[in-house]
């Protein structure tokens, strides 16, 4: 039987043993199941301020994890190998919500203050978000989803009472753009919004020169950003070639902060990334 994803804008129609455009994600005998449940790419101790969080617990340390897939097809993905991949090329690992809330607690002892769902989109898999999350709450420890927000406010309603932090990408502010990414505007817009209420959220928007490097944009975005809350903090961090898009030059420093000091006109917290 074909059955319908309901986690993102793309609403993948798909056949028996079909995955969707994330690959993460399966029709099982007319259910949609997530297929890279536990399957873990990557795990590393990080700084809270490399998610990029800089007002919330500044100077702690959190456990990322990663899986595999994406939602989008970003040409300049920095974690391509593994966003990209699926099943048969991914490099993984299995492990249990709880396995993984032990390693969380094991860390604890120098400075870990929980689990950050990273690296890849966590929202592909957002059922393995879910349930480590609660445990990892229950062990009174700290939740963090760094996420490109492109997914419906169901699974957001989902996650919201277990989500301590969000860093979202904001990729930029012009609905043409966000298709070239496979995206859309108005559903990370919404996510934003939502997530704001409830959540600690900061924002990161990612300046590739010639695609969302221009002053109006940064201005309609910042004023957007303000509109839900002012008090949101924006990351506007600097492109380096990457993936499909090695074939022009990192962005210019000086554009970066003059972005950055656009936006400062409407938002209280700016901070720019990638410039050192």
């Amino acid at each position: 039987m074909d059955a319908v994803c309901q986690v993102c804008m793309h609403h993948c129609h798909l056949k028996p043993g079909q995955r969707g455009r994330c690959r993460a994600r399966k029709n099982e005998g007319g259910e949609i199941v997530c297929a890279n449940y536990g399957q873990v790419t990557s795990l590393n101790l990080d700084p809270v301020e490399k998610k990029p969080l800089r007002l919330f617990c500044p100077g702690g340390l959190i456990l990322s994890v990663g899986s595999y897939g994406c939602n989008l097809s970003c040409p300049f993905c920095q974690n391509h190998e593994i966003s990209m991949a699926d099943e048969e090329t991914a490099m993984f690992r299995y492990a249990s919500p709880a396995e993984l809330v032990q390693r969380a607690e094991k860390y604890r002892l120098v400075g870990n203050i929980g689990i950050a769902f990273t690296y890849n989109e966590p929202l592909v898999g957002w059922e393995y978000v879910r349930d480590t999350a609660k445990l990892i709450h229950e062990r009174g420890m700290k939740n963090v989803l760094v996420t490109n927000g492109s997914a419906s406010l169901s699974v957001l309603e989902a996650l919201l009472p277990y989500v301590d932090a969000m860093n979202i990408d904001l990729k930029g502010f012009r609905e043409e753009y966000y298709r070239k990414l496979g995206g859309d505007l108005d559903t990370v817009k919404a996510f934003i919004a939502r997530a704001d209420r409830d959540c600690h959220v900061e924002l990161t928007t990612l300046i590739v020169p010639g695609e969302n490097d221009g002053l109006e944009e940064m201005e309609e975005e910042a004023a957007w950003i303000a509109s839900v809350n002012a008090d949101i903090p924006l990351h506007v961090t600097r492109f380096f070639p990457r993936y499909r898009m090695t074939d022009r030059d990192a962005t210019d420093v000086r554009r970066v902060h003059a972005l950055a000091d656009v936006a400062r006109n409407r938002l209280k917290y700016v901070f720019v990334g990638n410039c050192g």
